[in-house]
């Protein structure tokens, strides 16, 4: 493939209740955005399968995995998630999941590649929340390890808000060593301990992020030489997302993703990119937001010949 490998399925859109606040259309329109400004073309775009059920339990329960999948969740654990469950819904879900594994697969055979979805990091293993069901960076990291593709995984999550549940499920693997970067006064309340955690205080703006990132990921590739980066890159640090409280400009989100993607590929190590949370009322203006991860990759994936 010589252009840069994209993971979508139509599928990744699920009907919500009117009025709902997650905003589900995004991942088909950032599929359009992405067509529509050239950004990439149809060739680019891989399409995923749905896992099967015993990869989504190499990290979730059994008992948990089914009563999502079959609809008998009790109403609590589905408020504590956000989204009221449904059939297409569960294999929205599920398909996601799989979007997630197959992006990683081609970053190790490409070097770089980028699903439209993905970023789940606040479900773990036996419950969801903050509309996130199952876990997809921790099942993809599990997927290639079990199926001996790597050892070594480092993820980095950039989105505004803790990767409590990616954390907490791999506090005790010295193979996979989770790196979080947030807004310390928000969303989880109860922290968990990453192996590397980075707060930040409400209202930092474009340099000074950027800045502190490269105070810490040069030196994390250093240390531990994964043999895969997972990037979770939630736009929600900008200053108009609903639920971030930093205040990135969209220039400070693609410098950020040309930093991530450059230093890291520059080292020779693959990434496989998920766009994470973004919440906005300007619906377009998110979706571009999100389409910044895909601008640069395809710049980085251009500069490198991948």
């Amino acid at each position: 493939m010589s252009d840069l490998p994209i993971v979508y399925h139509p599928d990744y859109v699920a009907p919500l209740p009117t009025g709902h606040r997650f905003p589900m259309s995004k991942f088909r329109q950032l599929y359009e955005l992405l067509l529509r400004d050239g950004v990439v073309n149809l060739e680019q775009f891989q399409q995923p399968e749905r896992p099967p059920q015993a990869w989504l339990e190499l990290i979730h329960s059994p008992e948990y995995v089914q009563a999502y999948c079959d609809g008998t969740l009790d109403l609590k654990a589905q408020r504590r998630i956000g989204l009221p469950w449904s059939e297409r819904l569960a294999h929205r879900t599920c398909v996601a999941v799989g979007g997630t594994i197959m992006t990683a697969r081609l970053a190790l055979s490409h070097g770089l590649a980028c699903n439209t979805a993905g970023g789940t990091h606040h479900a773990f293993p036996t419950f969801g929340s903050g509309f996130c069901i199952f876990n997809d960076l921790a099942i993809a990291a599990r997927v290639l390890q079990a199926t001996g593709l790597v050892q070594k995984i480092l993820i980095v999550d950039l989105d505004v808000h803790q990767g409590d549940g990616t954390a907490l499920i791999f506090q005790a693997d010295r193979n996979v060593f989770t790196f979080s970067m947030h807004c310390d006064i928000n969303f989880p309340g109860t922290k968990q301990r990453s192996d590397l955690d980075v707060p930040l205080p409400p209202g930092m703006e474009d340099d000074d992020y950027l800045r502190t990132l490269a105070d810490h990921l040069p030196g994390l590739l250093d240390d531990f030489q994964p043999d895969l980066i997972l990037y979770d890159a939630g736009v929600d640090p900008h200053l108009a997302d609903r639920l971030g409280k930093l205040a990135l400009t969209d220039t400070g989100l693609f410098r950020r993703e040309m930093q991530v993607l450059g230093t890291c590929i520059a080292q020779g190590y693959p990434v496989a990119c998920v766009i994470g949370g973004g919440y906005a009322d300007d619906l377009a203006a998110l979706v571009y937001r999100h389409s910044l991860l895909h601008r640069a990759a395809s710049d980085v994936y251009r500069q490198y010949k991948l």
